[in-house]
This record gives C-alpha cells, sequence and structure tokens, in this order.
C-alpha cells in the first residue's frame, strides 16, 4: 500500500541518521562544500532544510487526506533536487511551476524571510485563510514571490512562461516599466512525460523561433525527469536526446552529488540570464510513492523497481554527502527532519481547523470582477493626444469623415485600435500576419509604420504561440490585443484561455491578472468561400469558458464602441475578453439596396464606449414581435423586418451586443414589451449558441410569450452557393416572425369577446 511505502522511505531516512557522527572534521559554514565549488557547507544546509520541508508537506497531505481533512496528495517526493533552482534564482524571477515543484517553493520562500509550511497545509485543507488561492485549489504560488499559481497542468502554461519572457526581452523598446527587474528571467517546470505534449512543444519552438529572430526570450525550462508519466515510463535517453541538439537551445544537465547539480544549474541560471536566451535544464529525479495518494504503483510497476527508486532517495543521498563531508553531524540533520515533522504536524492541526469557502458567492469572487463606474473612470482617464493622433491620422481624423465617405466595420475598427494605442502605450497588437500585411482583411493596415515594431508585430503560425505571448505580457503590464485570423482557429489553442488565461484570477484569488483583448475574424456568411476554417459559426467553446466576456459587434460604429469599453474592462479589471468580428461585415456597406449606405458609419466621439450589458435596440416602437439576434443575424433581420412592415408586421430587433455574460436583466424588459419572440442565432442548433439560454431564463422568468427559434443546420460549413442551404436566411427569419404572429392573432381571435 502507497502508505507503507511512505513509512518504508522515512524509516530508511531515519535509520541513516541515527548512525554515529564519522570521522570527519566538521566543515565553517562559508566553505566551499568540496574544493573550487561555488556552494558552500551553509547554503548546502539550507538546501536540504528547504528539501526535508518538501518532503514533510508531503507526508502531512497523506495523512490529512487519511483523515478526511486534506484533499491533495500529488507529491514532490523525490524531486527535492529542485530546490537547487529555487536558491539559485531570486524571487523577481517570474516561476510557472509544476505540481511536483515543492521544493523549490521552498527555497524561493526562505529567501522572502517566510514560512511557507502553514500556507501549504492550509492549501491541502481547501481553507479560505490559504493566502495565495483564498481555498479553491492545492496550488504553488506567491502573491509577493512571483509565483503565479498554476493547476494540475500538463505543459499548458509553458507558452504564457515563454510569453512572458518575450515581454521582459520588449520592455525597453515599447519603453514601459516593468514590475520586475529587467534583467529578470523566467523559470517553467514540467516533467518529463509533459514535454511530448503539443504545448510544451509549442512553447520550446516558440522561444526558439524568437531568438532565431533576434528577441531576447530570457526563458529557463526545466525539466524535472522522473521517467515516467503515471503509469507510462519515457524511454531511456528520450530527454535528453530530444533536446539537447536543437538549435537556440541551450541545454544543461544537472544529475549527481548535490554539489554538481548545484554547479550545472548555477551555470543555466546565468546563461540564461546573460545571454537573454532560452535554456532547457534537465533534472533527473525519481517519483515516490506513484503519481498521487489514489495511485495504485503496484498495479504498473514491480516491487523490485520501486525499491529501487526508494534506494535513489535524495533526501538518503543528500544526507549521507552531507553527513560524509563534515557539512553537518547525523545528529544534527536528525534534529532537522524532527523538528520539522513535528512543526508540520501541528499546523496541520492549525489548518484543518481553518475555515472553508462557505458560498457560491466566495467561491466565484476573483473570477469576473466587474464595476461600471471603475470601467468609466479608467476610460475617462486616458486622454488623447492631440498631436500624436494628427501624426497617425494625417490630414483627416476618422471623426471628421462624414457621409458620403463614411466608415465600413473594417476602416473604423482600424482607426478605433490606431485611436486606443495613442491612447494606451501598453496595448501590443500582434499575431499571424498583423504587421507588414496588416492583417488577413487589413484591419491592422498601417499600424506598424504608426506604432513600430516592438508594439505590433507578427507572430509564428500558432495559435497556441499567440495566446501565450498574451498572457506572459499581459502579467507583466501590458494590454495585449492579439489576433486570431479566424474562429475555428481559436479550437487549436482553446485550453490557453479556458484552462490558463481566464482561470489566473480565480486560482490566485484575485492576485494575479493577465488582462487581454482576442480579436477573432469570424461567424459566417462569406460569400463564396467555405471550408469549416474560414466559414464558422460555432461561439460555444467560448461560451463555456467561466469569466470570459464574449463581445460580438454588428456595426462599425458599435464595434469601435465596444473595442473601447472591451479595453477599458480588461485594463480596470485584469479581464480576459474576445472580440469576435464578423468578417462578412468587415466590408459590407449597404443594408437593403446596393448603393444605400445603410451599413456605415461616423466615427464615435471620443469617450464614447459601449459596455457589457449595453444593447441596441433598432425599431424600439415596435410591439408585435422582438427579434433578439447578434452579429450577421443583426442585419439579416433588419432586411426581414423591412419585408415584414409591408405585410402589416412590426418587429423590433434587439441586437444582444454581448453573448458571454449575456445581458439577461435589459433582454427581459424588451421582450416584455412585445407580444411574441423571434430568437435569430446563427450558431448551430446544439452548437452552443445563445437561443438555448435566452428562451430557458426568460421562461423562468415568467415569460410567456409565443416564441420561435431561428439557427443554423448542424453541420459543417460547405463551400460555395452551398452554404446557404445550412445558414439561417432571411426568408427563416420571416417565416418564424410570421408563424409567430400568427399563433398570437390566433389566440387574441379565440379569446371571449374578441371582435377579430
Amino acid at each position: 500500500m502507497a502508505t507503507d511505502r511512505v513509512a518504508l522511505v522515512e524509516s530508511a531516512l531515519d535509520v541513516a541518521l541515527a548512525v554515529d557522527a564519522p570521522d570527519v572534521p566538521q566543515m565553517s559554514p562559508d566553505a566551499p562544500i568540496v574544493p573550487g565549488s561555488s556552494l558552500t557547507a551553509g547554503a548546502a544546509f539550507t538546501l536540504f532544510e528547504d528539501q526535508v520541508r518538501s518532503r514533510v508537506l508531503d507526508v502531512v497531505a497523506r495523512e490529512l487526506k487519511a483523515r478526511g481533512e486534506g484533499f491533495y496528495t500529488i507529491s514532490s517526493a523525490g524531486h527535492e533536487n529542485a530546490a537547487v533552482v529555487g536558491s539559485l534564482l531570486r524571487p523577481t524571477d517570474p516561476a510557472f511551476l509544476h505540481y511536483r515543484s515543492g521544493a523549490l517553493v521552498m527555497a524561493r520562500a526562505r529567501q522572502m524571510d517566510e514560512d511557507p509550511l502553514y500556507d501549504t497545509l492550509l492549501s491541502f485543507c481547501a481553507s479560505s485563510e490559504d493566502r495565495v488561492c483564498g481555498g479553491r485549489h492545492k496550488v504553488w504560488g506567491s502573491p509577493s514571490g512571483w509565483i503565479p499559481p498554476q493547476t494540475s497542468t500538463i505543459a499548458s502554461h509553458l507558452p504564457k512562461a515563454v510569453g512572458a519572457a518575450f515581454a521582459i526581452g520588449r520592455a525597453g523598446r515599447v519603453g514601459i516599466d516593468l514590475p520586475v527587474p529587467d534583467d529578470s528571467v523566467i523559470v517553467c517546470t514540467f516533467g518529463d512525460a509533459s514535454t511530448n505534449h503539443a504545448t510544451s512543444l509549442a512553447a520550446v519552438n516558440a522561444a526558439r523561433w524568437a531568438r532565431r529572430r533576434g528577441s531576447p526570450v530570457p526563458i529557463l525550462f526545466v525539466c524535472e525527469d522522473n521517467g515516467l508519466g503515471i503509469s507510462v515510463s519515457t524511454p531511456d535517453g528520450w530527454i535528453e536526446q530530444t533536446f539537447s541538439s536543437m538549435p537556440g537551445l541551450e541545454y544543461r544537465r544537472a544529475d549527481g552529488e548535490l554539489e554538481q547539480v548545484w554547479e550545472v544549474a548555477q551555470d543555466a541560471v546565468e546563461t540564461c540570464r546573460t545571454l537573454r536566451a532560452p535554456v532547457f535544464l534537465h533534472l533527473p529525479t525519481i517519483r515516490l510513492w506513484g503519481h498521487a495518494g489514489t495511485d495504485v504503483e503496484s498495479a504498473y510497476r514491480s516491487t523490485e523497481e520501486i525499491t529501487r527508486s526508494e534506494a535513489q532517495d535524495p533526501l538518503l543521498r543528500n544526507a549521507r554527502r552531507l553527513i560524509a563531508l563534515g557539512v553537518a553531524t547525523p545528529q544534527r540533520l536528525r534534529e532537522l527532519v524532527e523538528g520539522t515533522r513535528a512543526t508540520a504536524r501541528a499546523l496541520a492541526e492549525k489548518a484543518a481547523a481553518a475555515p472553508r469557502l462557505s458560498s457560491a458567492e466566495e467561491v466565484i469572487a476573483p473570477l469576473a470582477p466587474y464595476d461600471e463606474a471603475t470601467v468609466r473612470a479608467e476610460s475617462a482617464a486616458r486622454v488623447s493626444d492631440a498631436d500624436r493622433r494628427a501624426e497617425v491620422f494625417g490630414a483627416t481624423l476618422p471623426e471628421n469623415v462624414t457621409a458620403p465617405l463614411k466608415r465600413t466595420m473594417a476602416a473604423l475598427i482600424n482607426a478605433g485600435l490606431k485611436d486606443e494605442m495613442i491612447r494606451r502605450p501598453e496595448v501590443l497588437v500582434f499575431g499571424e500576419d498583423v504587421a507588414r500585411k496588416g492583417g488577413v482583411y487589413f484591419l491592422t493596415s498601417g499600424l506598424l509604420d504608426a506604432f513600430g515594431s516592438a508594439r505590433v508585430f507578427d507572430t509564428l503560425l500558432d495559435e497556441t504561440t499567440i495566446l501565450g505571448i498574451a498572457q506572459g505580457a499581459g502579467l507583466l503590464g501590458y494590454l495585449p490585443v492579439p489576433e486570431i485570423q479566424y474562429l475555428a482557429y481559436v479550437h487549436n489553442a482553446l485550453d490557453q484561455l479556458r484552462g490558463e488565461a481566464c482561470s489566473l484570477a480565480f486560482f490566485s484569488d484575485g492576485q494575479y491578472r493577465n488582462p487581454m483583448v482576442v480579436r477573432i475574424a469570424g461567424l459566417a456568411y462569406q460569400k463564396g468561400f467555405g471550408g469549416h476554417f474560414h466559414n464558422d459559426n460555432s461561439v460555444g467553446a467560448l461560451r463555456d469558458i467561466p469569466g470570459l466576456i464574449l463581445a460580438v459587434p454588428s456595426r462599425g460604429d458599435d464595434a469601435v464602441r465596444m473595442l473601447r469599453g472591451c479595453l477599458a474592462t480588461a485594463a480596470a479589471h485584469g479581464r480576459v475578453v474576445a472580440f469576435l468580428e464578423p468578417i462578412a461585415l468587415y466590408h459590407e456597406r449597404d443594408l437593403y439596396e446596393q448603393g444605400d449606405n445603410g451599413w456605415v458609419s461616423d466615427y464615435p466621439a471620443e469617450g464614447d464606449l459601449l459596455l457589457p450589458g449595453d444593447i441596441g435596440v433598432h425599431r424600439p416602437d415596435a410591439q408585435d414581435v422582438v427579434i433578439l439576434t447578434y452579429g450577421n443575424g443583426v442585419r439579416m433581420s433588419l432586411r426581414a423586418v423591412r419585408r415584414l412592415s409591408h405585410a402589416g408586421i412590426e418587429a423590433r430587433v434587439v441586437d444582444l451586443r454581448w453573448l458571454n455574460p449575456l445581458p439577461h436583466g435589459v433582454v427581459r424588459d424588451q421582450v416584455a414589451g412585445c407580444r411574441a419572440l423571434v430568437i435569430v442565432d446563427e450558431a448551430r442548433t446544439t452548437g452552443g449558441g445563445v437561443a438555448d439560454e435566452l428562451l430557458s431564463r426568460l421562461t423562468l422568468a415568467g415569460i410567456r410569450q409565443p416564441a420561435r427559434i431561428v439557427t443554423a443546420r448542424d453541420t459543417y460549413i460547405p463551400l460555395g452557393p452551398a452554404a446557404d442551404l445550412v445558414l439561417i436566411s432571411e426568408d427563416d427569419i420571416v417565416g418564424a416572425v410570421e408563424q409567430v404572429h400568427a399563433e398570437v392573432c390566433a389566440a387574441d381571435a379565440a379569446r371571449p369577446g374578441s371582435d377579430r
């Protein structure tokens, strides 16, 4: 059983420390542990103390779990040499950590004169007093020590670590003040099995790519290689063979006695800090006691294999080394181990009695902070530089362009981006093709010339990297505006939003944040342009992300106002926003007939912005039917309403604008003022659009008007005219309105006393 193996390993250490002191002189704390080493005896003893702290926490975690008082048993046992890395780094070097990096955390806490034992035990017990994440998960983190908390991540934290390194290297060119020293490095730790994950490979590739292009990327990749991915073994030599010969990546292997690990790790850190280049530190470890407390290791490893691993226990090896060299006596190490165990168990009793989260409101409090007054104040504080605007826009400012030269959505978003970059020097715009080309649809045209390559730049073709850069940059004080070329491509990297970006504030109790506004070109109705990657109508995966704001403009002037509101919300509250732009409306000029210019707009005045919950209402006096829709559906519904009015049916069109969270309160008010309801949702019937949630919430609110839903068919979108067979159409909208209106009229006619 796992507890038996724990007892065996603990007993082996106790036996090793029960021996008499060898006949060797005791070393001075300042003396090198061996001749020529930079590791002193005092530092070596301190490292062992940090390793013991980490080990004791792993043991006590299992004891708490056995009593039903703790909830986490994935341990760092066998990985204790990671303390060397923690000791060599500075507390201002941001650290994105593997769940087995406990000893590294112990070493960093020591540099800050903190005792992490109680904090970690509170985390094990899911206590709301845990100062890292407030009882929401067991995480390694530090609010003051630059350890943004990660959960049980499988290398998905590596892209944002690379993004943070990239952001550090860019700060001097952008001219913003970093919250960490300019010569900081980024460290990220991960297991050997995780190196095979696509996100891990993407991160290492991105760091090498950036270095090849001349960008500073001071990141230290630390692979804690224990040879196992739960039950699957890593082939011998796999990590070294894979990463030791990659161009643009410095490789170091830290193995052997404690002082040897120290020297190699020290070289890796100094190389990273000096060269401002990616370094891969290979740290061989072992894994003790299975993957977690619930893992029955004997089901896939023989007793002989397990015993061999236990014989390589780093605490056992390091203790023997310190005794043999005269760094410490067995008695001194024994007293250290026994004292740490006693302290941890006493603190565990206290942690088990500490309060826990007691309401849903407490749990979700840091997930999606929002205060309208704060956001409006943040926006108002951003004053435009008139001279800079004249320099960027030239002789004609966008607000001075009027009929008949009003602008399309594409032109207005372009102008809005320029204005926001003038007002917000921390804004970075980047993605595939956004710089030199100016974007696939030219929405970022001219930004590179106006703001330079430090703030507007092309990335490699990888959405995971794009969103990783955004997270790292946002964490370090920038306001990133990454672009994803098409909606379907978000799915290539969706976990960077769901599992990483939107979870940071939640798991750090609001103490860390990575604001961003992700511009996504998407939705359907691109005439003659098919293939589901370029003509995608699926928003369900975005709406499923807790805390994500999803904005969908339908008109150019709305797009500018909403973009301003999104950036102000991201800046004020650290929110993550997806700004989904309907490609088919980018260059649309007309509403009803060719040449009517009914879908072009004036540029909104400075300070005019739209915030979550601000809906648009067309034909507000109409009371027969209300149509709830968004994006392409707004223009289509207005065209349908014109046809319906000729038949004597008056319909109101509500542009939702915000699909997550949906503005249920104002929607309910609009529906209550009409006799019937039609929801026009351009997503697929089961594609996670908004229709189901809108109708269910209205029903629960007591709204009983006759209703119809218009959605697209459950299919990928084909090429050319065939797309019209599966997407919603004006005829669909007209038919739905006519049906629901007829139902209302029939009910009126059947009512006693009706003269119809």
